[in-house]
C-alpha cells in the first residue's frame, strides 16, 4: 500500500492549503444538475478549516485544452459549492500571477476560495515545472483530494506534491484505504466481477486480476466471447469473434494462477433489444441462431450469490447484462442485492467502480450498502489494472 500523509499529520494553522479537488460536475442552463462530486469534498474542506487553514481550491472543468473558454469557467459551480459548504466561497479569476497572489493574501484562516479552471493554462496538462512552481507560490501545503484525476500527471495533481509538503484529503484517503482493502491486503477469498461489452478493452484488467483474486466472474458481452471460445452457440449475440484465442489464453493463465473463472451457466435471450421484449432462458451453450444473449440467467445468479457468500472481499466493475433496460437488468440487480446484503451483515468487503458500474448499482438500489463505491472512472480502472497512478505516487514520494 502507498504510504501517505493524512490531513491530521500536517500543521495547517494559519497556512494556505492548495487543495486539489474534482468538481467537474454536469451543468445545465448555467446550473449544476448533479452536485455529488461537490458534496464529497465537504469533509476535506471542513477538516482544513477546523485545523486553522485557508482553503484554496484547485480544479479543472471540462477540456478547454489550455485556452480560456468562458463556458468552461468554474465560476458557474460557485453557488452549488457555497450551498454544499454552507459558507461564502471567494472566486479568483486567475490561477497564477499577481491577481492570484493579491487575492490569496487577503484571505484569513477558515476562508475558502476557488481558483479558475487550471486547464485554462497549457502548463497544467503538460505538468510544466514553471506553472507548478507558480501555483505552489500561492500556498504552503498541498492536499490532494481528487483520486479521479490521480491517473493524470498534471501540475495540480503531481507537480505540486513534488514542491510542497503534501497530504491526502478525506476523499482520497477513503479511496486509497478502500482499494488497499480490496487488492492490496484483502481478506480472502477474493472475488472480482468484470462485465462490459468487450474483452479487448479489459485485457490488462483481466491479466492483473487473475494474479490477484481467487475467483473471477465474467459477465456482459465479454462473457459471450468466452462462451464462444469454449465452443458454445451464441447466435447473434454481441461478441468479439476475433478474440476467442485471447479468451482461451486468459482461461489457461487463470488456471495456472489458481484463479477460477466463472461464466454464465444459463442466459436470457431475445430476438430484439428493447424494453419488455419477449425473452426466454436457455443453457449458456444453446442460444438459438436467431437470438442474442442479453443477460445472465437465474441459475447463474444463484451460483454468483453462493460464491459471494463464500468470499470475504468483492471487487466489481461492469454489469452482468444489458442493465439499462428491463428485463435484462435482472441478473445485475439480483447479484448486486446479494452483495449488498452480505456487506450489510459484515460478511463481505465490497468495492465497486467505473461509470456503468455506479449507474448499475444505483439502479439496483444496492450502492449505498456497498463498502465503497468509487466514482473515479479511469483512475479506478488503471488501479485495477495494476498501474501506478502518478498522483498517488507523488503523495507517497512526498511522505518519504
Amino acid at each position: 500500500m502507498a504510504v501517505f500523509n493524512r490531513i491530521e499529520d500536517m500543521d495547517l494553522d494559519g497556512k494556505t492549503v492548495l487543495t486539489r479537488v474534482d468538481i467537474n460536475v454536469p451543468v445545465e442552463n448555467g446550473q449544476v444538475s448533479d452536485a455529488t462530486r461537490i458534496e464529497k469534498i465537504v469533509p476535506t474542506v471542513q477538516a482544513i478549516r477546523d485545523a486553522g487553514g485557508i482553503v484554496l481550491l484547485l480544479a479543472h472543468f471540462d477540456r478547454p485544452k489550455g485556452q480560456r473558454v468562458d463556458a468552461m469557467s468554474l465560476r458557474q459551480v460557485l453557488p452549488a459549492l457555497e450551498a454544499a459548504l454552507g459558507t461564502r466561497v471567494s472566486f479568483i479569476e486567475e490561477a497564477i500571477g499577481g491577481v492570484a497572489k493579491r487575492a490569496v493574501a487577503a484571505l484569513q484562516p477558515g476562508d475558502v476560495a476557488l481558483i479558475e479552471n487550471t486547464r485554462f493554462y497549457p502548463g497544467e496538462e503538460e505538468n510544466d515545472p514553471t506553472f507548478a512552481a507558480s501555483l505552489a507560490a500561492l500556498g504552503q501545503v498541498f492536499v490532494s483530494d481528487a483520486f479521479s484525476a490521480a491517473h493524470r500527471a498534471h501540475a495540480s495533481t503531481t507537480g505540486l506534491a513534488r514542491l510542497l509538503p503534501s497530504a491526502a484529503g478525506k476523499l482520497m484517503e477513503a479511496e486509497l484505504d478502500a482499494l488497499d482493502a480490496a487488492l492490496g491486503d484483502p481478506a480472502r477469498p477474493v472475488v472480482a466481477v468484470v462485465g462490459g461489452a468487450k474483452v479487448s478493452t479489459k485485457l490488462e484488467l483481466l491479466s492483473n486480476l487473475i494474479e490477484k483474486v481467487d475467483h473471477l466472474v465474467i459477465g456482459g458481452g465479454m462473457a459471450n466471447t468466452f462462451l464462444l471460445a469454449q465452443g458454445a452457440q451464441i447466435g447473434k449475440s454481441l461478441a468479439e469473434r476475433d478474440m476467442t484465442g485471447t479468451a482461451q489464453e486468459i482461461m489457461a493463465k487463470a488456471e495456472g494462477a489458481g484463479c477460477k473463472i466463472h461464466l454464465p451457466v444459463d442466459v436470457v435471450v431475445a430476438r430484439e433489444f428493447r424494453e419488455g421484449a419477449p425473452h426466454e432462458t436457455v443453457p449458456a451453450s444453446e442460444c438459438p441462431e436467431d437470438a442474442m444473449i442479453l443477460d445472465a440467467g437465474p441459475e447463474t445468479v444463484e451460483a454468483i450469490a453462493a460464491l459471494f457468500a463464500r468470499c470475504r472481499t468483492l471487487i466489481w466493475n461492469g454489469p452482468l447484462g444489458a442493465f439499462e433496460i428491463a428485463p435484462f437488468d435482472a441478473a445485475t440487480n439480483a447479484a448486486a442485492q446479494a452483495a449488498a446484503d452480505l456487506t450489510a451483515k459484515g460478511a463481505l468487503v465490497s468495492v465497486a467502480g467505473g461509470g456503468d458500474t455506479v449507474a448499475a448499482l444505483n439502479r439496483a438500489g444496492a450502492a449505498d450498502r456497498f463498502t465503497f463505491i468509487s466514482t473515479a472512472g479511469g483512475a479506478f480502472l488503471e488501479w485495477m489494472e495494476g498501474k501506478e497512478l502518478p498522483g498517488v505516487a507523488a503523495l507517497a514520494d512526498s511522505r518519504r
